[in-house]
């Protein structure tokens, strides 16, 4: 099934979305929001299963989606993490700069933690104050969880996974440098993350979603035009499973946590990128110079990502970049 959440208030307002993304129909009965879905994740799934089908089964039921003004799945959050499991990204970044990976690059995932208050919807403006911050896309695909006991293993991952969605992690690229100098992590350099319109249950997806990875293409396109589309799975060193198991080490995560991919990155060239950053590095490798610039106002990102029968998954992140 396919949930999202219409503007309301600070949590939004939960409905149940048609699988082609045309209708929707109100689920406040079952829960008033998603997260208080996700509490209750034994009692209302069934319900919003149920509310799915007679969506699906009558096509005069619910109303337009044009109609509704959506937000974020989860407009906040209790937590978004973010792994960094495509380790071509790594490598490119780093090598750009001269930096050496991380001695345990392929056994230890890499990580942080966002902010998870204010969380932008799929159409949402991004304000720029100044363009000389750098400000970059990062296209990404995410899971959102259950309650997540502390020790859990990668083969019970799994369990704890009840949603999937897309998300641009978007970055000020040239605050990191400063911020990474002090050994203390992101936080200035990583404003509100932006989320999909849909999140979808991992049934979905079919046999696309298998081994804790999404087996798809990730578009995004910059102005119109595609910069990339590298597949979401293929490549994907660290899984779900993996990610997971690593954060809940030494903690337990609450319903309604959300994990990132981080950036999705494929080897081949002729995929294109799924940020400006690493578009720069490969300049940059070949050049010594990058070229092309981040983003200025009036800049238009689009990120998407279509199934096999051509369907629009998870709907589009479709933002523009204001004053």
């Amino acid at each position: 099934m396919k949930l999202a959440s219409r503007r309301h208030g600070r949590d939004g307002v939960l409905l149940v979305v048609s699988r082609d993304g045309s209708r929707c129909a109100p689920a406040h009965d079952i829960a008033p929001n998603l997260q208080a879905a996700l509490d209750d994740w034994a009692r209302s799934e069934p319900q919003l299963r149920r509310r799915f089908e007679e969506l699906e089964t009558d096509p005069l039921r619910g109303q337009p989606l044009g109609e509704v003004e959506l937000t974020a799945p989860l407009p906040r959050a209790y937590e978004w993490i973010d792994g960094s499991a495509f380790i071509n990204h790594i490598l490119l970044v780093r090598r750009a700069r001269g930096a050496e990976p991380p001695a345990t690059l392929h056994t230890d995932p890499l990580v942080y933690q966002g902010g998870s208050g204010c969380l932008l919807g799929p159409n949402e403006p991004f304000s720029l104050t100044d363009e000389q911050q750098g400000l970059d896309f990062e296209s990404e695909v995410a899971v959102v969880l259950g309650d997540t006991p502390r020790g859990t293993t990668v083969s019970a991952a799994a369990s704890h996974i009840r949603l999937l969605l897309l998300a641009n992690d978007w970055t000020f690229r040239n605050l990191i440098p400063s911020e990474l100098a002090k050994g203390f992590g992101f936080f200035v350099s990583k404003p509100a993350t932006a989320f999909s319109p849909f999140a979808v249950t991992p049934d979905e997806l079919g046999g696309a979603y298998r081994d804790g990875r999404l087996h798809l293409p990730l578009q995004t396109r910059l102005n119109g035009v595609l910069v990339g589309d590298p597949n979401a799975g293929a490549e994907m060193h660290f899984s779900f499973f993996d990610l997971l198991a690593h954060i809940t080490q030494t903690r337990a995560l609450t319903a309604g946590t959300i994990l990132g991919s981080g950036t999705v990155s494929n080897a081949d060239p002729a995929r294109g990128v799924s940020c400006l950053a690493e578009l720069r590095a490969r300049e940059m490798i070949a050049t010594g110079q990058p070229v092309t610039p981040f983003l200025r106002v009036g800049d238009h990102v689009e990120i998407a990502m279509f199934d096999r029968a051509g369907s629009n998954v998870f709907g589009t992140i479709s933002e523009r970049v204001v004053p």
